[in-house]
């Protein structure tokens, strides 16, 4: 009778003792939690390469050292030249906008007078003065953006090259014993098989689903209204494509934001053809683009609404940073798939009570 309470209380302690580790080797990882969650998105992507190679050459180490060379030469070294490309664009463009920062106001001024020309505009009783000044202001502060992000950027140069070797070397060994750590995780968790294969279903349907939507559509949509700005004159094309890269996850209207103003102010300026070729070509191509493989490449194995989509990148962008357009779906995917399985759970209950 005296044993049990003791045996409670040695469980209490080991559970308590077992988060408190727990909580410490997390803490531990937390530097690197980033690169390692990149290295297991890459490795369940590009494990079908690696399941292939191994039929062929019939050894583990061999044949995830070529899938990691393959990683390297199709993402690492194009997304290094663009970023370096798109730094030096960036500087120039900070340097313009810092020293014709008058110019700028200049043409501003010019479209909002011009617009005051026509009796809907003149009625409105616009305070072009008022939206001069804050644009003024919004081009100073997207300057003061663009410099702190970039000297961030190449201050902690050191830090993104040790996260870059550790995601490489993680992604090694995820590619190589994958199965044997999802066996590991599996046993050990107190959770059955079952739930397991969900959540790393879902966790992968939605990253792939997710890089999908930004890498082949974006980087499409990007590539098109970056070429369109530069055969049209406008500067800085490279850039203006990378913006439209981003905000090709924002569903049907995401690169309109920047394509549809573009050519309005096209017009407004005089440049007639140019303002027309943007709107027809950014309307009926770019558009086109999304509308057409959007639901090719994702398909029906992502389960969630376009609006919580959405809403998760911009949440995951805001909490993680860059890895959160990721990983803020992943996050939604995977609390849709918990409350599916507790529904399925407790119906199972009800049935056998």
């Amino acid at each position: 009778m005296n044993e049990k309470p003791f045996a409670t209380f040695q469980n209490i302690i080991f559970f308590v003792l077992l988060g408190i580790i727990t909580l410490f080797f997390g803490y531990l990882l937390k530097a690197f939690f980033f690169a390692i969650f990149w290295a297991v998105l890459l490795a369940g992507i590009f494990s079908p390469l690696n399941n292939l190679l191994l039929k062929r050459v019939k050894y583990e180490n061999l044949s995830a050292g070529i899938t990691l060379f393959a990683v390297i030469v199709c993402l690492i070294l194009p997304a290094s030249f663009l970023i370096n490309l798109l730094i030096a664009e960036f500087m120039e463009l900070y340097k313009a906008i810092d020293s014709d920062r008058s110019r700028w106001v200049d043409n501003i001024t010019a479209i909002l007078n011009y617009l005051n020309q026509y009796p809907f505009f003149a009625r409105l009783d616009i305070n072009f003065k008022f939206l001069t000044v804050k644009s003024a202001e919004a081009l100073k502060a997207f300057a003061e953006f663009i410099f702190k992000n970039l000297s961030g950027l190449t201050q902690n140069t050191i830090i993104l090259i040790i996260q870059v070797i550790v995601m490489f070397y993680s992604l090694f060994f995820f590619l190589r014993d994958g199965d044997k750590f999802i066996n590991a995780i599996t046993h050990y968790i107190p959770a059955g098989k079952h739930h397991m294969d969900t959540f790393i279903r879902h966790f992968l349907t939605t990253a792939k689903a997710t890089l999908k939507i930004t890498f082949v559509i974006g980087g499409l949509q990007g590539l098109l209204g970056g070429l369109l700005f530069y055969f049209t004159g406008i500067e800085r094309a490279l850039i203006w494509g990378v913006l439209m890269f981003g905000l090709a996850v924002v569903p049907a209207v995401g690169c309109s934001l920047i394509w549809l103003p573009a050519g309005i102010i096209m017009l407004f300026q005089g440049h007639i053809l140019q303002g027309i070729i943007i709107l027809a070509f950014g309307s009926v191509v770019i558009g086109g683009v999304d509308t057409m493989l959007r639901p090719i490449l994702v398909g029906h194995g992502l389960q969630m609404h376009t609006l919580l989509i959405f809403l998760s990148m911009l949440g995951g962008l805001a909490v993680f940073g860059i890895s959160g357009f990721v990983l803020g779906p992943v996050i939604a995917s995977l609390f849709l798939a918990s409350w599916r399985l507790f529904l399925e759970l407790y119906k199972k209950e009800e049935v056998e009570q």
